[in-house]
C-alpha cells in the first residue's frame, strides 16, 4: 500500500510538472480567425526547399492579396493579386514569372471566405504541444499540393505555414508577431507599382 501511495505521488509529481498541451483548436474557430483577417503584417523567415534561408516582411490583405518582401542581399519579390502570383527575380526583369494564384495553397487562406470545414479540404487536424496544425488542400484539386497551417491560441494567431506544391517541393514560412487591422495600401499588391527600383 505505501508503494502504491509513493507511485501515485511520483505520478501527480510528473503531472503536475509536464507542459501543458492544449487541445486542438476547433476548425470554425480557425476559419472565422482567416476570414476577420482583412490585412496583417509580419516579419518572416522562410526555409526553402534547398535549405536556403531568408528573411523579409509579408504583407496580407485578404481576399487575394500577399506580398513577400525580401531583406537584403536576396533581391526577390513575390506579389499575389487579381488571382496571379508574381515573382520578380534579382536581375529585374521587367515582366515577372506569373502563374495562377488559384493553383498554390495559398489561395486557400487567400480566398473570400475561407472554410476549413468543406467536405474534403482539411486532411490533417492535430495538436503539437500548444500548436493546432491543419493540413489542407483544394478539395476540386488536390493535385494541386497542400498546405499546413499552425496555430496557436489565447488569442488564435498563425504561426508558420508550409507549402508543399505540386512538383512535391516544400516551402516553410515561419511568422513573427503577426500584426492586423493596419491600412495596407494597394500600390504593395500592384505588379507594376509595388515594384522598388532596384528590383
Amino acid at each position: 500500500m505505501k508503494t502504491l501511495r509513493i507511485l501515485a505521488a511520483s505520478a501527480l509529481t510528473l503531472a503536475l510538472a509536464a507542459p501543458a498541451w492544449a487541445e486542438k483548436l476547433p476548425l470554425n474557430t480557425l476559419s472565422s480567425y482567416l476570414n476577420s483577417m482583412k490585412t496583417a503584417q509580419a516579419k518572416f523567415t522562410q526555409i526553402a526547399a534547398d535549405g536556403s534561408v531568408s528573411t523579409g516582411t509579408l504583407y496580407i490583405k485578404r481576399p487575394g492579396k500577399m506580398r513577400f518582401e525580401y531583406d537584403p542581399p536576396t533581391k526577390s519579390l513575390v506579389i499575389a493579386d487579381h488571382g496571379a502570383v508574381g515573382i520578380f527575380d534579382a536581375k529585374g526583369d521587367a515582366s515577372p514569372e506569373t502563374y495562377p494564384l488559384n493553383r498554390t495553397p495559398l489561395n486557400i487562406i487567400l480566398a473570400a471566405n475561407v472554410d476549413l470545414s468543406r467536405a474534403r479540404m482539411v486532411t490533417g487536424h492535430s495538436e503539437d504541444g500548444p500548436s493546432t496544425i491543419v493540413k489542407a488542400q483544394d478539395p476540386q484539386h488536390p493535385e494541386y499540393g497542400h498546405i499546413e497551417l499552425k496555430f496557436t491560441g489565447n488569442p488564435v494567431q498563425l504561426r508558420q505555414w508550409v507549402v508543399h506544391d505540386d512538383s512535391g517541393s516544400a516551402t516553410t514560412v515561419v511568422l513573427g508577431d503577426l500584426k492586423t487591422g493596419m491600412p495596407l495600401q494597394q500600390r504593395l499588391f500592384n505588379f507594376k507599382d509595388g515594384v522598388p527600383r532596384d528590383h
